[in-house]
């Protein structure tokens, strides 16, 4: 049996040994969805939880590309790495370890990194009020 791939060009089927490797590799990433995660009860959950990580992960590694990209231009690159790297932390340990040397460093955040509800209401408060009156002064 062939499957068509991209263009005109064909694929052969797998082998028996690459479904016997690609079953490995999915029971044993839902055997860690089970083990890690104490939210996924059934089989089910975990596999769906996979493409959440999945999706998760990707977002986080966009967020910190565009951030270091973003460092030398002007704007909020270091935040918008430690967005990245906050996204990124819930899933993968060296950039958990990363966001806290990031926090350390900035002036104003709490060690734990929680930054109280009230400095976020203002600060969208300020930024709705820029916003208003860039568009007001147009």
């Amino acid at each position: 049996m062939k499957f068509p791939n991209l263009g005109s060009k064909w694929r052969q089927a797998p082998s028996a040994e690459e479904l016997e490797e690609i079953d490995d590799l999915h029971e044993a990433a839902v055997l860690a969805e089970l083990t890690t995660d104490g939210h996924n009860e059934s089989i089910e959950q975990a596999q769906a939880h996979i493409f959440v990580r999945l999706a998760r992960m990707t977002l986080g590694f966009i967020v910190l590309a565009i951030g270091i990209v973003a460092i030398p231009l002007p704007g909020p690159g270091w935040l918008i790495v430690a967005g990245g790297l906050a996204i990124l932390a819930k899933d993968v340990a060296w950039a958990d370890r990363a966001l806290r040397y990031v926090r350390a460093k900035v002036p104003g955040v709490p060690e734990d990194g929680r930054i109280p509800p009230s400095t976020i209401v203002v600060g969208l408060a300020l930024a709705a009020a820029g916003v208003g009156l860039s568009l007001w002064l147009l």
